[in-house]
C-alpha cells in the first residue's frame, strides 16, 4: 500500500477514536454508495454526523479541509440521503470534517462541525 494510503487509514482510525472519546457511536466506516465513499457515519443523540476525514503529512500545500471539493460534497449528500432512507432514520444530518495533520512525531486534529452546507 502506498504511504499516503497508510497515512489516510491512520487519520481515519485517529478520527474514530476521537469521536468515540466525545460520545459518538460509530455506525459505519468507509461506507460506499455508488461513487461515494463516506469515511465515517457516527451518531450522537439525534444527530447523524457524516464525517469526511482529511489527513496530510504537512500543511505546506494548505489546510486538510480545503481539499473537500464541491463534487465530493454532492456525492456525500446523495449517499447520505440513501443511507437515511434505507435505514429509515429520523435524525438531523450534519456534515463534519476532521482535519488531521502531522506535527512532529504526533498528529494534530481539528473537528469542524457543520463544515459545509448541504444543498
Amino acid at each position: 500500500m502506498a504511504e499516503h494510503n497508510d497515512l489516510g487509514k491512520l487519520g481515519e482510525e485517529l478520527a474514530v477514536e476521537f469521536l468515540q472519546k466525545y460520545g459518538y457511536t460509530i455506525l459505519e466506516t468507509n461506507w460506499v454508495f455508488q461513487k461515494a465513499e463516506v469515511d465515517i457515519i457516527a451518531k450522537k443523540e439525534n444527530i447523524l454526523a457524516i464525517v469526511e476525514v482529511k489527513t496530510r503529512s504537512s500543511l505546506d500545500f494548505g489546510l486538510p479541509q480545503d481539499f473537500v471539493k464541491p463534487k465530493k460534497i454532492q456525492l456525500l449528500v446523495k449517499a447520505v440521503n440513501e443511507y437515511v432512507i434505507s435505514n429509515d432514520l429520523d435524525v438531523e444530518v450534519r456534515f463534519d470534517i476532521i482535519a488531521v495533520h502531522k506535527e512532529g512525531k504526533s498528529f494534530a486534529m481539528e473537528h469542524l462541525i457543520d463544515a459545509f452546507y448541504h444543498f
